[in-house]
């Protein structure tokens, strides 16, 4: 069995938790491991490494990779399909079906979101298993068992018994609650947005269903020109609830898919009065909270609240209320705010930095660059910098100049002159950086070279 896993979402319902440069799948929520991480561990399950492909945005590939790399395992870059754009899933499923056929010939294939949280146990492996068997004549979805009434998924109706599942009657969208106990009452499944496909019989009902993705793919010379050709669609709607072929097996386990900051309450382990905590937290009188917080949170006479600090933006909702956040994203998008975007903390191919202050003509960072790795040989117009080694050797280019600092050490980089950051050294080097100018956004830079290829 192959796997595909789809990495490419933007989590805008966990604003502030995770942003645009940094969605929650990549987000090490619970523990030391992000949620993508957790995937490819399940995906190792049924497939080999090498099996294993990935579609994602192409501003995550590094990400992507050095997610892997902290898990030891290896892909090949032609495993990683990026997008151009985000179509939705069904244009990212048809493109990684297509390419694992055009690989390996006509295969199963597992495709698997990588933002869920799931206990991989024994009836996980035996739903597959039997999964795997209905993919020849049926595309197979995965339905979960409800423990109860949930107005937050999609719901499957089981019709005609098959081996090991069911054929699907219909797919329901999200209900509201009186709706939802009649689903769980008559038996109905979670829709878990997972599947199991025979690449030859999904092309197929493609080609049958949506014509116009297939064509896209089919008649294009370039993954870009064909994704201009296609409209968002997700392969729910554009496939599963058209198509006559369609399967769900049963999968008693432990599933969320994180939707909202009300599921992540759901997950966590609580206090004594009902909080969820991550971080520093005193609570007088406060139950039944959510409080994720990068510095000390005190909560007095606080109940059922969603509190999120992420240093640089603070959330406080009612709980229930999360499925609204995306809205507050969404004002932020308008406003064309970085903090939609990016965190704090941003995550670079060479390693990350972090606003430490922001002020009128000044910003001063944390620079963290990985050992070996170097940033682009660049040039910013509107600002000079300061670098001023914490930790770590650091190899400085200013001008016609190659200079070794170490911590204590210093340089001056005028705006206009060439400079470049590298860390020769086996150690992350520590660097705080002072910038000073007029313009101190992002793109205020022009790269020479880069060793990821970055424009």
């Amino acid at each position: 069995m192959k796997t595909l896993i789809l990495a490419g979402g933007k989590g805008t319902r966990l604003w502030p938790l995770s942003r645009e440069l940094m969605p929650k799948q990549f987000t090490k929520i619970f523990d030391s491991y992000s949620l993508f991480q957790k995937t490819v561990e399940r995906a190792l399950l049924f497939s080999k490494p090498k099996e294993i492909y990935v579609v994602t945005n192409k501003e995550y590939k590094f990400r992507v990779l050095d997610d892997l790399r902290e898990i030891g395992i290896e892909l090949s870059e032609e495993n990683i399909l990026l997008e151009p754009v985000g179509k939705n899933t069904l244009p990212a499923i048809y493109w990684g079906i297509k390419t694992i056929q055009e690989d390996y010939g006509k295969s199963k294939v597992a495709v698997l979101p990588s933002d869920h949280l799931i206990d991989a146990n024994e009836n996980y492996i035996e739903a597959f298993s039997n999964g795997e068997k209905l993919a020849g004549e049926h595309l197979v979805t995965f339905g979960i068992k409800p423990t109860k009434p949930h107005t937050g998924y999609g719901y499957i109706k089981p019709g005609k018994a098959l081996e090991g599942g069911f054929k699907v009657d219909e797919f329901k969208e999200k209900p509201d609650f009186e709706t939802a106990k009649k689903y769980v009452e008559k038996g109905y499944f979670w829709n878990s947005g997972m599947f199991l496909f025979d690449s030859e019989l999904f092309i197929e009902e493609v080609k049958k269903l949506a014509p116009e993705v297939y064509k896209a793919f089919e008649e294009s010379n370039t993954i870009e020109e064909a994704y201009e050709k296609i409209h968002d669609v997700s392969v729910d709607y554009g496939i599963m609830e058209k198509t006559n072929k369609a399967a769900v097996v049963p999968l008693d386990t432990y599933w969320n898919d994180l939707g909202s900051f009300d599921a992540i309450y759901e997950v966590f382990k609580k206090d004594e009065n009902g909080n969820a905590v991550k971080g520093e937290h005193i609570g007088i009188e406060s139950q039944d909270n959510l409080i994720m917080t990068e510095r000390l949170t005190a909560t007095v006479g606080v109940k059922d609240l969603i509190i999120i600090d992420t240093g640089d933006a603070l959330l406080v909702a009612q709980r229930g209320e999360a499925q609204k956040v995306k809205k507050v994203y969404n004002i932020l998008k308008e406003r064309n705010d970085q903090r939609a975007i990016v965190h704090r903390t941003a995550y670079r191919p060479w390693g990350s930095y972090t606003v430490l202050e922001d002020g009128e003509g000044y910003k001063i960072k944390r620079i963290t660059v990985l050992p070996k790795r170097r940033l682009s040989l660049q040039r910013h117009y509107h600002r000079s910098e300061h670098w001023v080694v914490v930790s770590g050797t650091a190899r400085v280019i200013v001008g016609d100049k190659e200079i070794l600092l170490r911590p204590g050490e210093s340089t001056f980089i005028p705006a206009g002159v060439k400079h470049r950051l590298e860390n020769p050294g086996l150690i992350p080097l520590e660097v705080i950086e002072v910038q000073i100018g007029q313009y101190l956004g992002e793109d205020d830079i022009e790269r020479f070279q880069d060793d990821f290829g970055r424009d």
